[in-house]
């Protein structure tokens, strides 16, 4: 793809951030994420008119006062943001493609990196907005409005919260008011700590490559099927997000052992979203990095029993414990750091070993990004890009709410191992 811009500029909120918001303290849990930009890139077939894409910016500077950080400058020698209204950097881009020749397998997942408006990796210094928008303008008149907010702010879900505010007030939508807030460092307080280590960089990494695989809702009927004996007595069969965790997971093992040619110990790790889940609830608009873990551990012998049928409950089980254990976040300050620190922090340094076999998801597929209609319609696809973590699997909903896109993130030496098993190559051919 060739990518023109055609303007640059930035946008400010509509009305200034008064003098005490000015200094906005990031808390522990922001402190601790990896230098990176959280990225979101929604695809339309048609904006109609160029009034449509006025709007955007209009309606941008009007939400902008309530998420106030993110029109801001990240300092980082006082673990601060800056909140004077220096501004959001809004990028006009025109592609030299139609839109429907790049959606879904239509190109390599890094190709689109090229529509976001920043690297992933290049985030927090002081000169770097903490939020750009890219409007991507393709030549059949369809758009895809990438979007990109320091990790170091907020997390994906924050970022669901803000696409889903400013597309209410693109379209004049007051019902139901998404009001943002700001208040894990409250919760959380900062406590200057160092980040934890992911080998993110500022530029493109070529050594981590992704591939994306789609289950679709037939995809998922089978993954069910074939632990159906083991939810009999339940209402409720496995959820996508549960089964495609635990089918990739036994594949990522399978390959990694027939790579070393042994089978190494691991540790996966599940993120889950601690918001309307504590004592007392924060906000489902709560705005920051608020996500706890679920780890399992296994020893390389262990592992070798690990199948598909075993790890559904052992994931289950894990991520129902986690979502538990949001019950204790705020009723101790120690059982609070513990949870979201600490097992963080320790996750991340055992998954440096090169004797343990470390596998990270995330699931998106629950902040709404299909539902963006800026009043232009919804999106016909939405997508993440090439991010520049070694196995992180971040996981997306479809158009049709039915199955799970999966976004899998390997160093270019692993991926052909993963390419070529048989299961993978099942639902890739």
């Amino acid at each position: 793809m060739k990518i023109k811009i055609l303007s640059r500029k930035f946008i400010k909120p509509s009305t200034s951030t008064p003098e005490k918001l000015r200094t906005y303290k990031i808390s522990c849990t922001d402190e601790v994420n990896p230098t990176m930009n959280v990225v979101g890139i929604l695809y339309y077939p048609s904006t109609d008119n160029i009034g449509n894409l006025i709007n955007l910016e209009k309606s941008l500077e009007e939400i902008l006062p309530q998420f106030y950080p993110f029109a801001g400058r990240y300092i980082k020698e006082n673990h601060s943001v800056d909140c004077s209204d220096q501004g959001v950097e809004y990028i006009e881009a025109q592609v030299d493609h139609e839109l429907l020749e790049i959606i879904g397998s239509g190109v390599e997942p890094v190709e689109l990196n090229d529509l976001l408006p920043v690297e992933v990796g290049a985030a927090d210094e002081a000169s770097d907005p903490i939020m750009f928008v890219q409007i991507n303008k393709f030549k059949c008149g369809g758009v895809a409005i990438a979007t990109t907010i320091s990790h170091r702010i907020v997390d994906a879900s924050s970022l669901g919260t803000f696409l889903s505010a400013w597309a209410k007030a693109s379209r004049g939508d007051n019902t139901e008011p998404i009001i943002p807030n700001f208040d894990s460092p409250f919760y959380f307080p900062g406590e200057n700590l160092g980040e934890l280590d992911f080998g993110t960089i500022r530029t493109r990494d070529p050594t981590i490559v992704t591939k994306r695989i789609l289950f679709d809702k037939k995809a998922i009927a089978n993954l069910r099927a074939r632990v159906s004996h083991l939810y009999e007595k339940s209402d409720r069969p496995p959820s996508r997000v549960l089964v495609v965790s635990s089918f990739l997971s036994e594949a990522l093992m399978r390959c990694d052992h027939t790579k070393l040619g042994k089978p190494r110990d691991c540790i996966i790790s599940q993120a889950v979203n601690i918001r309307e889940r504590t004592v007392p609830p924060l906000s489902k608009y709560s705005c920051g990095n608020l996500v706890s873990l679920g780890l399992v551990e296994r020893s390389a012998e262990e592992t070798k029993s690990l199948d598909f049928e075993r790890l559904v409950p052992l994931l289950g089980n894990t991520a129902r414990k986690a979502v538990s254990n949001c019950l204790k976040i705020l009723s101790n300050g120690q059982d609070g750091h513990k949870i979201l620190v600490d097992e963080f922090a320790g996750a991340t340094d055992k998954s440096h070993d090169d004797n343990l076999n470390g596998i990270w998801f995330t699931d998106w597929s629950k902040f709404g990004f299909y539902d963006n209609d800026f009043g232009f319609g919804k999106p016909i696809w939405t997508s993440v890009a090439n991010i520049p973590i070694k196995n992180l699997i971040i996981m997306l909903n479809t158009k049709e709410n039915d199955g799970i896109e999966a976004w899998v993130h390997l160093h270019e030496k692993d991926m052909p191992y993963f390419e070529q098993d048989e299961e993978i190559k099942k639902l890739t051919t």
